[in-house]
């Protein structure tokens, strides 16, 4: 493929996550710009009275059952000739580790709001994720057909919360029962709005100037006065939007609507196309890769088991980086021992999946897995480089399985093995008496384990609680002193699923005994996978 075109491509590519705290209306917002994009007709509602439709973007069986996001999806549409590859991540905090993982490959974030409740704890955690990555941020407050909190409260709320300046790009006109519309600060056009749950509403007008008597016709006189003193504050208040402050993550600019009405979500879309990122460079433990380079190199941040309930397969999702993939070529597989060749290459449309023979930096891909690849693998066309930053934390809560049917001991070593490739949780089986221990962030993720054992590899397993307060990877320079260190804590030492060694600490105090005690052992709290 010639440079030009390639750059071309990767032009046109958007790539974002949508994050928000739990019941924020994220899956919603997703659906409603996947109807945007003309990528689905009708929005299945999450609770709507047609069961069978289902929102597009939750579709493991327990997801649709608690009506909460629990595994990222990826979907890809286009929207006005750009190619927008979008990652809805789950909100509740249990599946906090799937998300950080997917913050690594995304260029850009849209944080969802919702107005009544203002900035919740989830929130300010995905945020201090961007943080670390600098990655530009849109905010979207969405539920504003609801009696929520007044804007400028809402604004200065994300400003000392999530420590990131923020700059209105539309502002609301009334608000709940008395809602407007919206009035677009970036392109002077007023959006009026008209509750509509599953079409897509048209009727904009176009306002040079706020004074425009005709203002007052269509929303009446208070509220076109109240509209008029709003945007001249905001004017003066705010300095002009820069979008390359945006684009180093210093100011996020603010939108406002209700995602389950379509409201407001086209001024939020038709900017973000004009000034989100395209795909950027990416680090290595060697060097910086440019998306524009020719040859192809990408990284796995996430891997799936059973996206078919048909089919037992594992798809793993790669990050395209820079190059051109192509389907059937072979491809240096960093950490593995021989080139690794994909002949089943897909997009998705959340479970919709196309297979395709070329894909371009930004864009996500499935790869079919026979158990090969790991989250955090590194593909390249030839070069031996590593992309750096997909962390593995320590667990803050500690499990130890015991399988209920002896007979299907083949299926439960399996399962597990399975699931924890996918990240869902991290096993550590111990040395002594090899019982099997499972770390996970949050209580969620045992019932996911549990239910997704039973009803994919039919394993009965219960949890039984155990008194662990962290999980420290260990390493020591001196192997001397390494061995004797496992020798004399044996009762404490297991292996994580890639057998690296694991000292398993019962309590804060002990924890820093041993440490002090035995100052040549190195503790570390995350394993970079």
């Amino acid at each position: 493929m010639s440079p030009m075109s390639l750059k071309e491509e990767i032009q046109k590519r958007r790539t974002f996550a949508i994050i928000a705290h739990p019941d924020a209306g994220k899956t919603t917002l997703t659906e409603k710009l996947l109807l945007f994009g003309g990528a689905i007709q009708t929005a299945g509602a999450v609770k709507s009275n047609k069961i069978d439709t289902g929102t597009k973007s939750d579709w493991m069986a327990i997801e649709k059952q608690r009506g909460i996001s629990v595994a990222t999806s990826v979907m890809g549409f286009e929207y006005k000739d750009i190619k927008i590859n979008l990652l809805d991540t789950p909100g509740h905090q249990d599946f906090a580790e799937d998300t950080y993982r997917t913050l690594t490959a995304v260029d850009s974030v849209i944080m969802v709001i919702d107005c009544v409740k203002g900035v919740e704890i989830q929130t300010e955690k995905l945020m201090e994720v961007c943080r670390m990555r600098n990655t530009p941020v849109i905010c979207f407050i969405n539920k504003l057909d609801r009696e929520g909190r007044d804007p400028y409260e809402l604004i200065e709320e994300v400003e000392q919360k999530l420590n990131i300046q923020c700059r209105p790009l539309s502002w609301p006109i009334g608000m709940g029962k008395t809602f407007k519309g919206v009035y677009n600060l970036f392109d002077h056009k007023l959006n009026l709005f008209t509750p509509s749950q599953r079409k897509l509403s048209d009727v904009r007008q176009s306002f040079e100037d706020v004074n425009d008597p005709e203002l007052e016709e269509l929303i009446g006189k208070n509220y076109a006065n109240q509209l008029r003193e709003d945007v001249e504050l905001i004017e003066g208040v705010y300095p002009d939007f820069d979008p390359t402050e945006y684009l180093e993550g210093k100011v996020a600019p603010v939108f406002f609507g209700s995602a389950v009405n379509n409201f407001g979500i086209n001024e939020m879309l038709d900017t973000f196309i004009k000034i989100a990122p395209a795909p950027k460079s990416r680090r290595t433990e060697e060097r910086e890769v440019k998306p524009d380079e020719k040859k192809f190199s990408g990284f796995v941040f996430k891997i799936h088991a059973n996206m078919d309930p048909n089919h037992r397969n594992r798809i793993a999702f790669l990050r395209i980086c820079s190059g051109t993939f192509e389907r059937n070529k072979p491809y240096n597989h960093v950490r593995g021992p021989k080139p690794l060749r994909f002949s089943n290459v897909t997009q998705f449309m959340a479970q919709d999946k196309e297979m395709i023979d070329e894909a371009f930096p930004g864009d996500i891909v499935g790869l079919y897995d026979t158990g090969n690849l790991k989250i955090g693998d590194t593909l390249t066309d030839g070069e031996d480089m590593q992309f750096v930053g997909i962390p593995s934390f320590s667990p803050e809560i500690f499990r130890e399985v015991v399988n209920k049917d002896a007979m299907k001991t083949k299926q439960l070593e399996k399962g597990l093995k399975q699931l924890m490739e996918e990240g869902v949780a991290q096993l550590f089986t111990f040395d002594m008496g090899s019982r099997k221990v499972v770390g996970t962030v949050g209580q969620l993720q045992f019932e996911v384990i549990q239910f997704r054992l039973k009803n994919e590899y039919n394993a009965t397993v219960e949890f039984h609680p155990m008194n662990l307060y962290k999980a420290c990877w260990i390493t020591s320079k001196d192997k001397k002193q390494l061995e004797e260190f496992v020798r004399s804590k044996n009762r404490h030492i297991a292996h994580d699923k890639d057998g690296k060694l694991v000292f398993m600490a019962e309590s804060k105090a002990w924890l820093q005994m041993v440490m002090d005690n035995y100052p040549e052992i190195e503790f570390h709290f995350t394993s970079d996978i």
